[in-house]
């Protein structure tokens, strides 16, 4: 698997979740200020409902458009085996029970998912928990994590 090839792939459906973000964003605005949604009485909230989400649909595309930007703008760099893993790096885990997750540590657009080579691969940064814990490690290495209270250990078998 190629890094720049799925950084790009990133930056394809962040490109892709802005244009609809956008959209839903226009859409509720529209809602919120359309004169059929004018309050009648106290208890009439259509409008006021509109312009909440009107409002979360805008942050929402400001926070794609800063994820957008912070990984178009970002360098790659080859994997470092004496810094250890960092961001930009496309790292494989294999947990307890066998099973692989491919994970790239990006600047920003933590959760997105994307695939390559019919692998799925989920984007996380360096601020989250499991992120953390990556960040200077190499291939052998053990990550331990708790999630939901339980905490689950993860072998690093592979790093590029």
């Amino acid at each position: 698997m190629n890094k720049a090839d799925i950084l790009q792939r990133v930056i394809d459906r962040l490109n892709i979740d802005l244009d609809i973000a956008r959209r839903a964003a226009q859409t509720a605005y529209e809602a919120a200020t359309h004169e059929e949604n004018i309050a009648e009485n106290k208890y009439d909230t259509l409008g006021l409902e509109a312009s909440y989400l009107a409002a979360g649909q805008a942050r929402r595309v400001e926070e794609i458009r800063q994820a957008l930007a912070s990984c178009q703008n970002w360098t790659l760099k080859p994997f470092d085996e004496s810094r250890g893993i960092q961001t930009g790096d496309l790292v494989v885990l294999e947990a307890d029970n066998g099973q692989s997750q491919y994970l790239f540590i990006a600047p920003d657009a933590a959760g997105l998912k994307v695939h390559a080579n019919d692998t799925p691969i989920t984007v996380i940064t360096p601020r989250a928990p499991l992120g953390q814990n990556l960040l200077g490690k190499a291939e052998g290495d053990l990550v331990e994590i708790t999630i939901n209270g339980a905490r689950q250990s993860f072998e690093v078998t592979r790093v590029m």
